[in-house]
């Protein structure tokens, strides 16, 4: 029976050195803080290092900050931001004065002009990057360059910033088998899944966060609140919307990195958290110690710009349930909470008293 046992264990033995490189790379392995679920062969001097293209700004323009900062702090990634809007920096507004944190965390920024240099023209020789995060692209065409390189990379993740506006929205919420419109995003979407990258799309709706320089969507409630004047919201005001922080819309993005159940796979970016237009506006009014004269009228009945209403006339709200189970997300921030900050940053840039606003629409649905 002893020569059995011992014989036995040398096979165990042989077993664990022969499966050993193989355990290197399981699910549950960790390399430079990340995990991955399957053997890459990035191209060397690419490991860990993380590329971020960024767009000028607008409703995504926080997302590269918070995301290069979570990349560098919490997964101990070499992260540079490729820019767009260059060639030199922006200054004068967030989140692009609040960019020393990054350079404090080691990211690089290299500010370009995408728009009269590729991808590959830009960046010179600072590659390869093992992951790669495009925040930029809207179109196939300008997203091409960009895959091209990270094919040539052999990236162990590509993940897209997408947009929840291509749903059709027959439904909600809307979950990511919804039938969506052939849009610039759409096609990205497509390009990515047919040159057989390990790329991950989320698409996200309704972004706010304490550094953007989109703050449309919630300053339309306190400008008219702060003034005494009437919210015309169309319909009831009982249509939910989904608000998310950039911060989470980060974290959520970084959750790709090195997960498996990641790949291949498109993801709706947003809170559990929703609230209907009526909410927003109490809760604005609260914060202001006024009350919220909120007026309901029916948009049918007049032709007003775009952008009257900060939101879509009807329900238009994602569900984040893929991405909570697959992959293990959650948000943390709130907007009752986030309210608070936010309405602190509208007071010390005195833009309740801010002039030359327009105010003709609400004028045209109030007469």
């Amino acid at each position: 029976h002893f020569r059995i046992d011992v014989t036995m264990m040398a096979k165990l033995l042989f077993l664990a050195l022969a499966l050993a490189p193989a355990l290197a790379w399981s699910p549950a392995a960790r390399a430079g803080g990340l995990r991955r679920g399957v053997l890459t062969n990035v191209v060397a001097g690419g490991e860990n290092r993380a590329l971020v293209i960024q767009n000028k700004g607008g409703g995504h323009g926080e997302l590269g900050y918070h995301l290069a900062l979570l990349l560098a702090q919490e997964k101990g990634c070499k992260v540079t931001v490729l820019h767009d809007g260059g060639p030199e920096p922006k200054t004068g507004k967030n989140p692009f004065d609040s960019y020393a944190n990054l350079e404090a965390a080691g990211v690089e920024v290299k500010w370009t002009d995408l728009g009269a240099a590729s991808t590959a023209e830009a960046l010179g020789d600072s590659g390869p990057y093992e992951f790669v995060f495009d925040n930029w692209s809207k179109d196939a065409s300008k997203a091409a360059p960009t895959v091209s390189l990270a094919k040539s990379w052999k990236v162990s993740n590509y993940v897209f910033v997408s947009s929840a506006g291509m749903y059709k929205g027959k439904s909600q919420p809307m979950t990511e088998t919804d039938e969506v419109k052939e849009t610039g995003q759409r096609a990205v979407e497509e390009l990515l899944a047919s040159e057989g990258l390990p790329w991950t799309s989320f698409r996200p709706q309704y972004i706010y966060g304490p550094l953007t320089n989109k703050r449309d969507y919630i300053d339309w409630f306190f400008h008219r609140i702060e003034r005494g004047m009437p919210l015309p919201i169309p319909n009831a005001g009982d249509q939910v919307v989904c608000l998310t922080n950039a911060v989470d819309v980060a974290s959520l993005l970084a959750s790709a990195l090195g997960n498996p159940d990641a790949v291949g796979e498109v993801f709706n970016c947003g809170t559990d958290a929703c609230v209907t237009y009526s909410q927003v506006a109490n809760m604005a009014a609260e914060l202001c110690g006024k009350e919220a004269k909120i007026v309901s009228y029916d948009p049918s009945a007049f032709e007003l710009p775009k952008g009257a209403f900060p939101f879509r006339n009807t329900a238009f709200y994602v569900s984040v349930d893929k991405a909570k189970s697959a992959l293990g997300w959650s948000p943390k921030c709130n907007l009752k909470e986030d309210l608070t900050w936010y309405y602190q940053q509208f007071k010390d840039a005195k833009l309740g008293t801010k002039e030359g606003l327009d105010f003709s629409a609400d004028e045209k649905v109030l007469a």
